[in-house]
């Protein structure tokens, strides 16, 4: 190796420690969003290191950050510590068999009624206390919301798996059509979980809202946009 290539090497490095500084707070605000929704399956000091090192992924498949590395990046951060809370299978096998027997009851008592319960008929329907509905509540939105990052990753997939402007426009042109399904309380939760990283808990604040029906407002509109973009 001569010494202009050494010297072009150590320039790369020194380049992507400073762009992986200046977009730690974001890994930082998606680690907390993600966190409430983890049950402590994951320490939240290891998924900040996962996170960052989707990160890191993110700025050698991108190439030099410009204004909507910001977007890719939070997808890729994101992307990573769901697929290792998936890797590591968080939700035990006896939960998942219990939210799926409560999704169908909830399913069945929608049916029954003709329009959406509420959340007092939901929790006498599964004979839930508060604080089991709202265990209920985080799992299934947690669920949804890996299912549905799952799907928007996959739309951005080239043979490279580097974005071009062209594919990025088609991506965000199909998830704002896909915004349009959603009522105005639906698109604030949305927006302040995608595009302001707030976790449920704090929208939830925000809106004067449970964290409950936070999850339940964010899973509605989730299954619509997947919907849309199907």
């Amino acid at each position: 190796m001569d010494m202009q290539t050494g010297y072009a090497e150590v320039r790369d490095v020194a380049d992507e420690q400073t762009q992986l500084l200046a977009y730690a707070p974001l890994v930082k605000r998606i680690v907390r969003q993600l966190n409430s929704q983890s049950g402590g399956a994951i320490d939240r000091e290891d998924m900040e290191q996962i996170g960052l090192l989707g990160l890191l992924d993110a700025l050698r498949r991108y190439g030099t950050p410009d204004e909507k590395f910001g977007a890719y990046a939070a997808m890729r951060v994101r992307g990573a510590i769901l697929d290792e809370l998936r890797r590591q299978d968080w939700r035990p096998r006896s939960v998942r068999q219990e939210s799926h027997r409560n999704r169908d009851a909830v399913r069945e008592l929608t049916r029954r009624l003709g329009r959406e319960p509420s959340e007092a008929e939901i929790m006498k329907a599964l004979g839930l206390s508060v604080e089991a509905y709202q265990e209920y509540q985080l799992a299934e939105s947690a669920e949804m919301l890996a299912s549905f990052d799952e799907m928007v990753n996959e739309m951005g997939k080239l043979p490279s798996d580097r974005p071009t402007p062209e594919t990025l426009l088609v991506r965000r042109r199909s998830i704002e059509q896909a915004l349009l399904a959603l009522d105005e309380r639906e698109q604030r939760v949305i927006q302040l979980y995608y595009e302001f990283d707030l976790s449920l808990k704090e929208i939830a604040a925000v809106l004067c809202l449970t964290e409950a029906r936070v999850c339940q407002i964010n899973k509605g509109a989730l299954r619509k946009m997947k919907a849309c973009l199907e």
